[in-house]
């Protein structure tokens, strides 16, 4: 009988611990998650912003020769 008591335990505390397995790696994938989303967010953010440097830089380039041109009566 003292047999059957402690095969119980044994499963007890087996499954204990392969609960707490499965809510550790539950866990470490959430944190995994979120560093790929913060990750892709920095990512946008930095497209983001050379986009719009690249557009404002060709505006003032534009603007620039606009002037140029004006100043050397090539355009009107």
């Amino acid at each position: 009988m003292a047999g059957k008591g402690w095969q119980d335990l044994k499963q007890q505390v087996e499954g204990t611990a392969q609960e707490a397995v499965t809510a550790t790696g539950a866990a470490a994938q959430q944190v995994v998650d979120q560093a790929a989303e913060a990750g892709q967010k920095a990512m946008d953010q930095a497209a983001k912003v050379t986009q719009e440097t690249a557009d404002k830089t060709a505006s003032q380039a534009s603007e620039a020769f606009s002037g140029f041109g004006k100043k050397m009566g090539l355009l009107k």
